[in-house]
C-alpha cells in the first residue's frame, strides 16, 4: 500500500495527538483537521488510505461529510462516536462508513480497527460461487440477486463467510459485531441470524448455507 496517510477529523485536540502518535508509530503518515467545513475540500484535493471521521464536529457534522465524501471518493472512513445509540451507528453506515467506534476507546483499539478496514478495502469485493459481498458499499448479492440487509447483518453475514465453515459461538460473534462491548442478549444473534437467513430464502429457496451446530454456534456453508 503506497499511500498511508490517514486523516484524522476531531475536534478534541488531545484525543487527535493521541491517535496521531499511535498511528505514526504504526508506520502511518497523519493528516489532522479539528473541524468539519474543509474536511470535504482536503480530501478532494489529496485523497487519503483512510479517514477517521468524529460524528460531532463544529462547522460540519461528521454524517453530512461522510455523506458528501461518498458522492465522489470511495475512501475507508471509520466513524468515531460518543452517542452509542444504535440509530447513529446504522445511519453512519447506511450513508457509507466502513466501520465506527465508540468512545471512550483504546488508541490500540484504533489502530486495530484501521489495520482491518484497509486489508479489507484493498480486496472489498469478495466471492463465492453463490455469494458477493462489497465491503465498501455494505451490498451482498446471492445468484446475483440483491439481498435487502441492514448493516448489522451484512456484517453477520461477512464475518460467517469470510472464515466459511468454522464454527462461530454466540459470544465470539457478539464480540466482533459488538465492538463497543455493549451489553447484548446472546438471543440477538438467533433473531439477526432468522432474519438473515429469510432473506436469503427470497433468493435461493431451501437453500440452507448458514447452519446452527447444536450446542456450540453457527457456521457458513459454502455452496
Amino acid at each position: 500500500m503506497k499511500n498511508k496517510t490517514i486523516l484524522i477529523i476531531e475536534d478534541e485536540k488531545r484525543l487527535s495527538d493521541l491517535l496521531c502518535d499511535y498511528l505514526c508509530q504504526a508506520g502511518y503518515t497523519i493528516d489532522c483537521l479539528y473541524e468539519g467545513q474543509e474536511a470535504v475540500a482536503r480530501v478532494r484535493a489529496n485523497q487519503p488510505a483512510l479517514i477517521l471521521l468524529d460524528l460531532m464536529l463544529p462547522g460540519k457534522d461528521g454524517l453530512d461529510i461522510c455523506k458528501e465524501i461518498r458522492s465522489f471518493s470511495e475512501v475507508p472512513i471509520v466513524m468515531m462516536t460518543a452517542r452509542v445509540e444504535e440509530i447513529d451507528r446504522l445511519l453512519g453506515l447506511e450513508l457509507g462508513a466502513d466501520d465506527y467506534i465508540c468512545k471512550p476507546f483504546s488508541p490500540r483499539e484504533v489502530v486495530a480497527r484501521v489495520k482491518a478496514v484497509l486489508r479489507r478495502s484493498r480486496g472489498a469485493v469478495h466471492s463465492g460461487r453463490s455469494l458477493t459481498l462489497d465491503n465498501k458499499k455494505y451490498i451482498a448479492k446471492f445468484h446475483g440477486e440483491k439481498l435487502d440487509l441492514t448493516a448489522v447483518e451484512f456484517q453477520l453475514l461477512r464475518i460467517l463467510f469470510e472464515q466459511s465453515g468454522r464454527i462461530f459461538t454466540r459470544d465470539q460473534l457478539m464480540d466482533k459485531l459488538y465492538t463497543d462491548r455493549r451489553i447484548v442478549c446472546d438471543r440477538t444473534i438467533d433473531s439477526h441470524i432468522k432474519k438473515l437467513r429469510k432473506k436469503i430464502a427470497i433468493a435461493a429457496p431451501g437453500l440452507e448455507i448458514i447452519r446452527s451446530v447444536y450446542g456450540v454456534g453457527y457456521k457458513y456453508e459454502g455452496l
